[in-house]
């Protein structure tokens, strides 16, 4: 026999969708619980992160006010690295440095803590320190959750989970499988302290501005990854993420975080953390298959969001963006679900959440690059030749040394074709298209 629901709803975990959800959902005035697993909400998020304003925004409109934000970002820097040089492009305007501001970086620690305070403003119920073992099921129902603590069993109409990449819980229901190598990332950070002065010096910005750095190249040694840079108020946040599977068959057998101080000593790269000092370091799995690894994210008496659900934008990196607009619709459909007195809380009544995914940017930009993961992941000379050649052309034709640009123009396209092929070099330019159409 069913036991009665004891909350509207439950939310695992206390993360950026988790958060969201919890709040949309209590200030809509359904009865919440959210259990976080860490000591406190960000208490296992010590990295620095990127917050897209327009996401946090539609759910509380006014965060600029309170919430601990480090840096708005001016300027977007995108390099390709050989081994001893960058080819890149900049991308800065004083637009950006006009309120209401686009993006800022954030310290996850202070940002979830912060978020979470709101949660709990708005009305619903923080269990910290407990983990959830698995989902109470009546048939084929999620009706609860089953605690490690003397919570034991919890019961409620819905439950969301946002425990994460490859959510445990999902994979214990039989939700989904058990998630791919070939479908997420591992990626280290670091924060490196560094006076605010000098941030200011190195990176050209004046008070709370700030600039991303994204980085493609030699620097993954191979493997399909990104590398990126960004600042903070008084320190630097540094990483670098690949592949699991690349890291698994790399033949160098090279450890992520050998990875990253390789990284860090680029002559490109250097200069620009020259006397930081580390104050944290973290590793964390990042969904990468893109659209065509989504799970199913709904059933009866359950959403997922967040990374569980896969929902990271591959060309983008929008992960706090995405994450905390997946619980708002999920959050919106419980409302309206209770609102509509739905019996069960049925799959057929919680639908209306992948319905308002799919018109969201959510899955138009996640279908919209699709390809982007296989082109990438299948094809390591983007990581290598590519950035070899690019880097060599752009100091062929820019030193001085008595040779006409005529014949440099011929030099850089014999070294492409060595290096490639026509064909090579056709069907690669096809890959690319095919991947950002």
């Amino acid at each position: 026999m069913r036991e009665p629901p004891q909350f509207d709803a439950i939310v695992v975990g206390a993360g950026p969708s988790g958060n969201a959800a919890a709040y949309v959902m209590a200030k809509g005035g359904l009865k919440v619980l959210q259990i976080e697993r860490g000591e406190y909400p960000g208490s296992k998020n010590v990295q620095g992160a990127i917050l897209y304003a327009n996401a946090l925004e539609q759910i509380i409109p006014d965060f600029r006010d309170h919430a601990p934000l480090e840096r708005h970002i001016i300027e977007q820097r995108m390099w390709m690295l050989d081994d001893t040089s960058f080819v890149g492009t900049h991308v800065r305007s004083d637009d950006y440095n006009k309120p209401p501001y686009n993006r800022y970086t954030i310290i996850r620690a202070q940002f979830d803590k912060w978020f979470s305070s709101k949660v709990r403003e708005a009305g619903a119920l923080l269990i910290c320190e407990t983990t959830v073992n698995h989902l109470i099921m009546d048939g084929d129902q999620v009706v609860g959750v089953q605690c490690d603590r003397e919570h034991g069993e919890v019961y409620a109409n819905i439950v969301i989970l946002a425990d994460g990449v490859n959510s445990t819980l999902a994979r214990k229901a039989r939700f989904h499988g058990e998630i791919k190598a070939g479908n997420v990332a591992l990626a280290v950070k670091e924060i490196l302290f560094m006076p605010e002065e000098t941030i200011r010096q190195r990176f050209n910005v004046a008070d709370d501005e700030g600039v991303v750095i994204e980085m493609v190249g030699r620097i993954t040694e191979g493997m399909a990854g990104t590398g990126f840079l960004y600042t903070n108020k008084e320190s630097l946040t540094i990483g670098v993420g690949c592949m699991l599977s690349d890291f698994k068959k790399n033949s160098n057998r090279m450890s992520p975080y050998v990875l990253l101080e390789k990284m860090k000593h680029h002559p490109s790269i250097a200069p620009l953390i020259a006397g930081g000092e580390m104050k944290e370091y973290c590793a964390h799995l990042i969904p990468e298959g893109g659209f065509n690894a989504i799970p199913k994210v709904y059933g009866n008496g359950w959403m997922i969001v967040g990374d569980s659900g896969g929902f990271v934008n591959a060309a983008h990196r929008e992960g706090s963006n995405l994450a905390m607009t997946t619980g708002r619709l999920a959050a919106e459909t419980a409302i309206a679900a209770k609102a509509a007195g739905c019996h069960g809380y049925r799959a057929s009544a919680l639908s209306a959440y992948k319905t308002a995914l799919d018109k969201s940017f959510v899955m138009k930009d996640l279908h919209k690059y699709r390809d982007m993961p296989k082109v990438l992941h299948r094809n390591p000379q983007f990581f290598t030749t590519y950035p070899d050649l690019v880097a060599k052309a752009a100091r062929t034709i820019i030193t001085v040394d008595g040779v006409d640009k005529k014949t440099k123009k011929h030099e850089i396209m014999a070294s492409f074709r060595e290096s490639r092929s026509l064909t090579g070099l056709v069907g690669d330019a096809y890959k690319f298209w095919r991947a950002f159409r």
